[in-house]
């Protein structure tokens, strides 16, 4: 996998390789996993399973992010909303949903990134902890 991911890295501009790398650096460190490529680039770093009342079923990422050319997209997958205060401290950014959009990590603060990123972290593995997560987290 971590040739994939290297291989992934070399192809982007200058700026957003050494950026993702930073970023999937600290992920890893948070997690204890590697990345995953999913889908469109997406690197995700572990997974939690997922069960709606719909039928929907699958799994998820628990932390992750897709570099583009202008901007990188982390995933917090308990939604942004929950880490506003941390969010306030944080820098230039956006954010919607479960977005949190970084034109590069030079605009932000880096221990208050890492800070919302492990605490979102524990959060999906503590709600995972006892089977399938039966709702959209961000949604709430």
């Amino acid at each position: 996998m971590k040739d994939k991911v290297e291989k992934y890295f070399a192809a982007l501009n200058e700026q957003t390789a050494k950026d993702s790398a930073v970023l999937a650096d600290m992920m890893q460190r948070i997690s204890g996993h590697e990345p995953k490529l999913w889908n469109a680039g997406t690197l995700g770093f572990d997974t939690y399973h997922y069960k709606y009342d719909s039928g929907r079923e699958g799994d998820g990422l628990v932390i992750g992010f897709y570099p583009r050319k202008n901007k990188i997209t982390v995933y917090l997958m308990d939604g942004t909303a929950r880490y506003s205060e941390l969010l306030a401290k944080l820098g230039k950014h956006a954010s919607t949903g479960y977005c949190l959009y970084i034109k590069q990590l030079s605009d932000v603060e880096l221990p208050i990134l890492e800070q919302i990123l492990q605490q979102s972290y524990d959060h999906i593995k503590l709600l995972s902890k006892n089977g399938p997560i039966s709702k959209i987290l961000w949604k709430e």
